[in-house]
């Protein structure tokens, strides 16, 4: 008889000591009730667990897209150790009215060049861009950006913004018709 009521004690502090700390849970972290439950239990657990930072993966965006016309034919080089790269110049131009009328037609037309340097070090698409792209052309490049530092001929160190193309569009007709 003793053996039982001190059973029935225990059992009665283990459900209310679970009830209290689902309650807790509920407390220190508003939940919509029912809502995955042990789903949010566990991811509490995971984030707790682990403390080393570098585990800890966020996603990230370097996605770029240039539509314009090529300054120059492409030149491919290769360094010492390294697999080859095509390398070409791009021009991308924006356009504006100033002045009072900028909605009518009575303003300035501004224009203003930017230029690009694009590298191609995919083999495929770095011989393709080697052998179809040419002065003139006008292209869609998609890629990243890439920042580095290199030393010009009197010794300056320099800073450098190119485009590494993932892809490349040709848009016009006399490339289109040669391949």
């Amino acid at each position: 008889m003793k053996d039982r009521k001190k059973r029935g004690v225990t059992e009665e502090l283990s459900i209310a000591t679970l009830h209290v700390s689902i309650q807790e849970l509920y407390e220190v972290r508003p939940l919509k009730m029912f809502r995955s439950a042990p789903v949010q239990i566990f991811r509490q657990f995971v984030r707790h667990q682990v403390t080393d930072a570098s585990l800890i993966l966020e996603r990230s965006i370097n996605k770029v897209q240039l539509l314009g016309r090529v300054g120059q034919d492409p030149v491919m080089r290769q360094v010492e150790g390294r697999n080859p790269v095509t390398i070409f110049s791009m021009a991308t131009n924006e356009m504006w009215r100033s002045g009072e009328g900028a909605n009518t037609d009575t303003g300035d037309i501004s224009q203003k060049t930017t230029w690009h340097r694009i590298s191609v070090f995919k083999p495929g698409l770095r011989d393709v861009a080697y052998q179809y792209v040419k002065k003139g052309s006008r292209v869609l490049v998609e890629g990243k950006l890439d920042y580095g530092e290199y030393v010009d001929k009197n010794n300056v160190r320099r800073q450098a913004t190119t485009i590494i193309a993932d892809n490349i569009v040709f848009l016009s007709d006399n490339v289109r018709d040669r391949m």
